[in-house]
């Protein structure tokens, strides 16, 4: 059996466009936002003279994981009340099939619930 890529049709391939380049804004916008966060902890951490160090910018990125995890599962981020688990394990299921595909993780991905 042979794979094919189909030929889009011009408005596929606009609405393709369209798509890919709010996802690069949207991106962006995280990414800068991270930033933003990391120095702003920073100026006001040194500002009120805290001896502690800030957190870093993967804190931050953490943060904003566990948030959109929430979000994803369809569950409260501040409570964590509420949720599909099933998702919740589709979620899972994706991030070790990434790292063990993409970065050679030798592990086994959680099992999918019987149907």
């Amino acid at each position: 059996m042979t794979k094919s890529c189909p030929v889009l049709t011009p408005a596929e391939r606009q609405v393709v466009d369209i798509i890919e380049r709010a996802k690069q804004s949207m991106t962006d916008t995280v990414l800068k936002a991270l930033e933003t966060a990391t120095k702003q902890a920073a100026e006001e951490m040194q500002r009120v003279g805290s001896p502690e160090h800030a957190p870093p910018y993967e804190y931050f990125a953490a943060v904003l994981h566990q948030h959109m995890y929430c979000v994803m599962c369809g569950a409260n981020p501040d409570t964590f009340e509420g949720g599909d688990p099933r998702i919740a394990i589709d979620v899972i299921r994706n991030s070790q099939n990434i790292a063990k595909h993409y970065w050679g993780v030798d592990i086994e991905p959680y099992p999918r619930e019987p149907s």
